[in-house]
């Protein structure tokens, strides 16, 4: 899973990337988390307001700081989709 926290730095970048990674220890899920400061980067997202959250080079959220629980919610939804897909067809067929 790669994770981009999209911000200039501020209070609000620096609560979201502590979240991610609290929620990421917490569930036991590796990624790769990167912050991504750059504002030509930013806005080639799309992204209007920071900070941002980009999962699997998704826009997931934007313009505020999502609470831990939202964020868990993030990130097994794609967590779980990327296990289906390396898995073929279903998940008992390994």
């Amino acid at each position: 899973m790669e994770i981009k926290i999209l911000g200039t730095g501020c209070p609000n970048c620096q609560k979201l990337e502590a979240n991610v990674k609290q929620t990421l220890a917490e569930l036991k899920i590796e990624a790769v988390v990167e912050k991504v400061t750059d504002i030509g980067e930013i806005m080639s997202y799309g992204v209007m307001g920071t900070p941002a959250l980009v999962v699997n080079e998704e826009v997931r959220v934007y313009g505020r700081v999502p609470d831990n629980k939202e964020i868990e919610e993030i990130l097994m939804d794609k967590n779980q989709f990327k296990a289906n897909q390396s898995s073929g067809c279903c998940s008992c067929c390994g």
